[in-house]
């Protein structure tokens, strides 16, 4: 569905997402080599590559993972595939949900915070999970990006907390670093959030396979949980005047 052609259509819940009952039988997950551009009617997630050094492409197996969650657990048309996109590709406006993140220091070009802007006022999401160590550089480059809009905390009652599975005291923490209580930031255009920024839980962590870090396998889940309502709720909420 191209975000430039219309706002994405309201779902009703009932209809598109299964009961959070946990996770159906495994089935085998083959990455595409070079993803495609999702038909018409699917939904898909997209990584996204931006410069300044950071590693952008940390977590290999966490977006697979959510994805097969997404699939397994919800009835909505998700591509099997993860797609990767910079901000200045054609095929931006073809993905309803990005995902960034990385350690290290993220730079947008100026052109490159024009379509970053243009995306999320016209109905996309960004998701950017601090991977311990991208902090400072993005909010120094979305405050540019939206100068009239800044992080705010997303309250517990946020729909993002409760659309498959419920979350009543807010962003789990997934992975330890320093101490720091997790935190959930974001960027509302009207009534509408279009890009949520995890901070100090390394949730992309917990979305990657079990046993990739020594974290429990409840920690995995949790974070998964969370993922799923991020993407149900990407593709289910509708662009505010």
């Amino acid at each position: 569905m191209r975000l430039s052609q219309r706002p994405f259509r309201s779902v009703l819940l009932a209809a598109c997402v299964a009961l959070p009952v946990g996770l159906a039988a495994a089935r085998p997950f083959v990455p595409a080599a070079a993803p495609p551009v999702p038909g018409p009617g699917r939904l898909a997630v997209a990584r996204l590559q931006y410069e300044g050094g950071g590693d952008w492409y940390a977590n290999p197996s966490s977006l697979p993972n959510l994805i097969r969650a997404i699939a397994e657990r919800t009835s909505l048309p998700i591509e099997r595939t993860e797609a990767k996109v910079t901000l200045t590709d054609s095929s931006l406006f073809d993905f309803p949900f990005l995902h960034a993140t990385g350690h290290g220091e993220m730079k947008l070009s100026e052109v490159e915070g024009r379509r970053l802007r243009e995306y999320l006022t016209r109905g996309g999401f960004l998701h950017v999970d601090d991977n311990f160590g991208l902090d400072e550089s993005f909010r120094r480059e979305i405050a540019k990006v939206f100068p009239d809009r800044p992080l705010v905390e997303v309250p517990t009652s946020h729909p993002i907390y409760h659309l498959v599975y419920d979350f009543p005291t807010g962003l789990p923490k997934i992975h330890e670093h320093d101490g720091k209580p997790a935190k959930g930031y974001g960027i509302f255009i009207g009534n509408r959030l279009a890009l949520f920024y995890t901070f100090s839980t390394d949730l992309g962590n917990g979305w990657e396979d079990v046993g990739t870090y020594p974290d429990p396998p409840a920690l995995h889940e949790q974070a998964i949980r969370l993922g799923v309502n991020l993407f149900t709720y990407a593709a289910t909420s509708r662009v505010q005047p």
